[in-house]
């Protein structure tokens, strides 16, 4: 089975800003790779002038807030690191065996990466530029949010473009619908400790997932520090 793999443009976000692009990318990815009969729903972005739509369906909106703020407890545990978060879809088979119970085997045919570079504030200054200038630092700061955040509303676009880009022109590696009455492919969502794709290009990733989908195959947790949802 052909694995394919989408690393999203990296993000620089805020601390109160993360639940919000989370939730936009995942929800997004997720109600592109939807099943059967869905119930659609358009939300408005509090922070920022988009739309993004939704499944319809509690139990995937409850997993992802489940997920996003595992996310959130981890960046507030490392605030110095680049943080990734990742969306697979697999393929799920009872292995049949002549001795043993049969054994479930999940074959991944498909890796999205997030990577979110979360900012880390220091101690406010005392107020003077080099020159001595009087500046008011709550004006200067305001100023510097809402540039920062308008970047940061046209890089999320991006991504949303980037998202539907894939799923337009990746279509040959799904597998057949397994069931209609799902409302989603099996999928997970995880966790890392650090961003696999620094200094990787777009082959390497694809081998490395390649050989993580097999890894995962054998071990439950692929060998690495992370947190699964398996759905």
């Amino acid at each position: 089975m052909n694995c394919e793999v989408c690393q999203l443009k990296e993000l620089d976000v805020e601390h109160f800003e993360i639940r919000e692009v989370l939730r936009c990318i995942l929800h997004t990815i997720m109600f592109h790779r939807a099943l059967g009969l869905l119930r659609p729903k358009d939300v408005d972005l509090e922070l920022f002038d988009i739309t993004y739509t939704q499944c319809g369906d509690v139990e995937v909106e409850k997993k992802i807030e489940e997920k996003i703020t595992q996310f959130i407890d981890r960046v507030e545990k490392h605030p110095n690191r680049k943080n990734q978060i990742c969306l697979s879809f697999c393929e799920v088979k009872n292995k049949q065996t002549s001795w043993f119970p049969s054994k479930v085997e999940r074959f991944y045919w498909e890796y999205w990466y997030i990577n979110l570079n979360v900012a880390h504030h220091p101690k406010g200054h005392s107020g003077k530029s080099h020159l001595s200038k009087v500046v008011d630092p709550r004006e200067s700061a305001s100023e510097e949010r809402s540039a920062r955040r308008t970047v940061l509303e046209s890089s999320l676009r991006e991504v949303m473009f980037q998202i539907i880009k894939f799923v337009n022109e990746k279509k040959d590696h799904i597998p057949a619908i397994p069931n209609l009455e799902c409302v989603t492919f099996p999928y997970e969502i995880t966790i890392s400790r650090f961003c696999f794709w620094d200094g990787c290009d777009q082959e390497d990733a694809t081998d490395w997932a390649s050989n993580h989908a097999q890894l995962i195959g054998e071990c439950p947790d692929g060998g690495q520090s992370s947190l699964y949802l398996i759905h």
